[in-house]
Formats: structure tokens, sequence, C-alpha cells
């Protein structure tokens, strides 16, 4: 099993529910300019939509996740003036 390194960090969204240690959901994450969509594990159950942030790769197209909020997000859109 090779891993995919390239994955690791990305963030992505699950399209199909995480059971925690019950089974592994579906995310896509944005990875090598596109997107691509691999079985997702975690911990504990994740929810259909949830945003992710991958943390390790298992090969063969699987991935762990945990659940992730962009800190960017609370700035609230504010963007630093360069000028």
């Amino acid at each position: 099993m090779e891993q995919d390194n390239d994955v690791v960090g990305c963030p992505g969204v699950l399209h199909v529910a995480t059971r925690g240690t019950a089974g592994p959901g579906e995310v896509v994450v944005s990875v090598r300019g596109g997107t691509e969509a691999f079985l997702a594990w975690s911990e504990e159950p994740l929810p259909r939509g949830a945003t992710v942030l991958v943390i390790g790769s298992r090969g063969t197209r699987q991935v762990d996740v945990i659940e992730w909020a962009d800190p960017l997000d609370a700035l609230g859109g504010f963007t630093a003036d360069a000028g």
C-alpha cells in the first residue's frame, strides 16, 4: 500500500458521512490542481457535508480525516490592505 502524501494537509468535503470506527465515508479533496475522491476514515462519526482536513494516508485511495474549520473564516472576510 503506497501512501499518497500529497493529500495530507488538504481540505475536503464529505460526500458520504463517516461512521467513526464502524466504517468509512467518502471525501472529495482539493489536491493537485483539482479534486479527487477518497474513502474517508475518522475516529468519530462525521456528517455528510462536513468540511474536513486530511491528516493521514492509508494508501489505496483511503485517508484519515478530522472535522476542520478554516481559521481564516473567523476573520469574516477581512482582507488586509497591501498598500
